[in-house]
């Protein structure tokens, strides 16, 4: 039998999902299953699962958890996922929601309570079960009460005497921060709410509480693990980080070529290989009359597919777009955000009408024609974690032009038309200048046709398969694991 791994996230794919954590949560444990893992998957159950027609039954199984004065019953619900056995923690009143963290105008005011509920819930139906794992790996602050919890109140229970922890930071930015008064409702000792465990600046710190008990920590990419060691990029755990930086690793983050692949993909108006081009152009008339754009099939067309937000660069970008709109390119924008930029981009739409497509939603076949029709893909991000929408790109043959942060400069490697090595364009510093200069160069060496179809293949022929990533996590498991005995 191969290393029991248990994966805990509150999102995964296909069942509810917000961004990138559930599509990581979703495609790992396949992953770590095809390399001989033993591999479960828990999440809360939420109403996005229940109403998504998948098969859920509930069990026989029942725990009680103590939330502050409150003992709240628990059913276990299961369900599966490409063979995967999928723990779903169920109540109600706390996951039967509309959304899974909050509304547009703020986060839930019980998070807290919720994510402690899932959390020590989950452990007490392991425990239940005797269920022993010789992995628990927790994803961002939702589930870095569950490191804390093994060190202390799970402690002497025999289910999880050989199980070690680790924490993967997808994005550090949220850190699950509620007030020190609420301490009591995590049930954890008196004892870890210091400087040294979960108190932070007043408040307690959920993520802080995964990084400080966890035996090992990881983050998305390899040059993201170096950064969030700054002050510029830590959002104050840098400190906590530097101290714990020898069981600090990067992994990068994996594609599903299964979804992302042009060779396969259902949601594109032709197939096409890196050996036979053809089909791209098809895709890209496709795209043209997908958002009603008036331009020459010669003309690039750049395609932003984001978050709407100061963070993935739309600060920049609005600054910079009129210059962008001068070089002769077509331009489309897919995503939502912050409603400031939703008007900004519809009112440009309006000023270049038959050059820029706007499409405010979130919209998964429309994000495929996009990958397939366009010839740059363009992401100015502040900072990046990892980043996946490059990645798909460089499988489309559609050539990146990034800025030089985390997982966007662990995976673009700048095109050098001597050597013709090199997959893409990145920039470093974060301004409209060099980001439209960086533009203008990617648009210079579009118009040499052959130099543009070798950095397109060069991108296509690139390896960034879960197959890579889950190989990476085994070896850091076993890490974890001599760490912990």
């Amino acid at each position: 039998m191969g290393m029991r791994v248990m994966i805990v996230s509150s999102e995964a794919v296909p069942f509810a999902k917000t961004g990138g954590l559930a599509d990581v949560a979703g495609s790992l444990p396949k992953a770590l299953k095809g390399l001989g893992c033993d591999v479960a998957l828990a999440m809360p159950l939420y109403r996005q699962a229940v109403e998504g027609g998948f098969d859920i039954e509930a069990t026989d199984v029942e725990v009680t958890v103590n939330i502050g004065l409150h003992k709240i019953r628990v059913p276990l619900f299961m369900g599966t996922v490409d063979g995967i056995p999928v723990y779903f923690v169920k109540q109600d009143e706390y996951f039967d929601r509309g959304c899974l963290y909050g509304t547009p105008d703020g986060d839930y005011f019980d998070n807290l309570e919720r994510f402690t509920l899932f959390s020590r819930g989950l452990l007490e139906i392991l425990s239940k079960l005797k269920a022993s794992y010789d992995i628990i790996h927790c994803n961002d602050w939702q589930t870095g009460l569950i490191p804390a919890y093994l060190r202390s109140i799970f402690k002497s229970d025999r289910t999880f005497n050989k199980t070690a922890s680790i924490i993967t930071i997808h994005n550090i930015a949220y850190q699950g921060l509620f007030p020190v008064a609420n301490f009591d409702i995590t049930g954890l000792p008196k004892d870890m709410c210091t400087a040294e465990g979960l108190e932070y600046w007043g408040k307690i710190n959920l993520l802080k509480s995964g990084i400080v008990f966890s035996d090992l920590i990881t983050t998305v990419s390899e040059r993201y693990s170096k950064e969030i060691r700054t002050e510029e990029y830590g959002y104050g755990l840098e400190g906590i980080l530097k101290k714990r930086r020898a069981n600090l690793y990067g992994v990068l983050n994996g594609v599903d070529y299964e979804q992302w692949n042009p060779e396969k993909d259902k949601l594109i108006a032709a197939r096409y290989t890196k050996d036979d081009l053809s089909g791209k152009r098809i895709c890209k008339k496709d795209l043209l009359a997908e958002f009603g754009l008036k331009l020459s099939i010669k003309k690039p067309i750049i395609a932003v597919i984001s978050r709407l937000a100061d963070q993935k660069g739309f600060d920049i970008l609005s600054k910079g777009i009129n210059q962008i709109m001068k070089m002769g390119a077509g331009m489309v924008v897919l995503g939502t955000g912050e409603r400031r930029y939703h008007q900004l981009f519809n009112k440009l739409a309006g000023k270049y009408p038959g050059k820029l497509g706007v499409k405010i939603a979130y919209d998964n076949t429309l994000a495929h024609k996009i990958e397939a029709g366009a010839d740059i893909l363009l992401m100015p991000s502040k900072y990046e974690p990892c980043g996946l929408n490059q990645m798909y790109s460089l499988r489309y043959g559609t050539v990146p032009v990034v800025r030089a942060t985390g997982g966007l400069d662990d995976t673009i490697k700048v095109y050098d038309k001597r050597s013709g090595e090199g997959n893409g364009f990145k920039f470093s510093e974060y301004s409209p200048s060099a980001m439209t200069k960086k533009i203008k160069e990617a648009i210079t060496l579009y118009r040499d046709e052959e130099s543009w179809a070798r950095v397109m293949k060069n991108g296509m022929s690139e390896d960034f398969s879960w197959k890579r990533s889950a190989e990476r996590y085994i070896a850091l498991y076993k890490k974890a694991l001599k760490i912990h005995l």
